[in-house]
């Protein structure tokens, strides 16, 4: 059997570089490497780091991709060093990228960055079982493998940080809990042996830092390298929350019953009504300036002049039976 051909090519990389301790701003510094057909990113961050500047600094440990701790950003796609080819980057981007850490402000150190928030946010939601527990148990406390299905690989998770990072939400605000921690509190909140009696969703469920504020990128997702898939988890737990009769009647949960009310109406989503529907008459007043812009765009149309989609009956069937929950 013949060894596939190791194949190089050079590429330039634009490396964020900054020191805390003795940097004011940070800075870029050009590296121009050979890059093989067998090289990751990982091998990358190593050929900078022995071979051309030993202060270079950034995290690593298992590199078999089950420790998240090379995670960091690859023309600002979030990535796992150890994981992703170069082969499948230069691909994507070309043969120039840059490389930088998780979250810039965050920087410690290059690619070292300070994790506390990320942390302080997945502690907030009580990541472990509750119940009470007997210090001697007669027999082990078994799970069905239906009960086990309903984790949907949750458990999975490696706390990298990669999709917290990477959620454009979390970047504006500081208070949003993000894609990892809804993705745990999804984790022990539907696990049959807990019994936090929803403490959890009433954490998730809050304006500002729950579920509510999730904007519905897909960025979690696609940061993720376990493909754990955070945004379906957040859209279970929109779901709990209302299953359990726990949303408040506030901006936030109107505006997911308004979306499912505009697209069983209309087939298509109606933009302006769904402000007014979630803010109400007085609270659109102040959006009159932005809807003006989108009116002339075409982004949104007189109330009137509301088009509908083709085949709406069919719509509507299957909004109602995909609909597990009553608003």
């Amino acid at each position: 059997m013949s060894r596939e051909t190791v194949t190089t090519q050079e590429v330039k990389f634009n490396v964020f570089r900054f020191n805390a301790d003795d940097d004011y701003l940070p800075y870029y510094k050009e590296y121009t490497l050979e890059v093989t057909s067998e090289d990751v990113v990982l091998d990358i961050l190593n050929k900078i780091k022995w071979e051309h500047d030993g202060s270079f600094s950034y995290r690593r440990s298992c590199r078999h991709g089950i420790c998240g701790a090379c995670a960091m950003k690859v023309n600002g796609r979030a990535t796992l060093a150890c994981k992703e080819r170069m082969v499948d980057m230069i691909e994507l981007f070309g043969n120039e990228m840059t490389l930088e850490p998780l979250s810039v402000k965050r920087a410690v150190k290059d690619l070292i960055i300070d994790k506390s928030d990320f942390w302080e946010k997945h502690a907030k939601i009580d990541p472990y079982l509750v119940d009470k527990i007997d210090e001697t148990p007669e027999h082990e406390n078994l799970v069905s493998q239906a009960d086990m299905d309903k984790l949907l690989d949750a458990d999975v998770c490696i706390q990298c940080g990669a999709c917290h990072y990477a959620c454009p939400a979390v970047a504006i605000n500081e208070e949003f809990i993000g894609p990892a921690a809804f993705a745990a509190a999804y984790r022990f909140e539907i696990d049959a042996r807990d019994q936090s009696n929803n403490a959890r969703l009433e954490i998730v469920d809050q304006e500002k830092q729950g579920v509510w504020d999730c904007v519905k990128c897909f960025e979690c997702q696609e940061a993720c390298p376990k493909d754990i898939n955070p945004i379906e988890k957040i859209t279970k737990l929109h779901n709990m929350i209302f299953k359990e009769g726990m949303a408040n009647n506030d901006v936030a949960a109107r505006h997911a019953v308004g979306f499912e009310r505009s697209i069983k109406k209309h087939g298509i989503l109606d933009e302006g009504e769904l402000v007014r529907y979630s803010e109400g008459n007085i609270g659109v007043l102040k959006h009159v300036p932005v809807a003006l812009k989108m009116f002339t765009k075409g982004k949104i149309v007189l109330p009137w002049k509301m088009p509908k989609a083709d085949k709406l009956d069919e719509i509507k069937k299957l909004v109602e039976s995909s609909s597990t929950v009553k608003y």
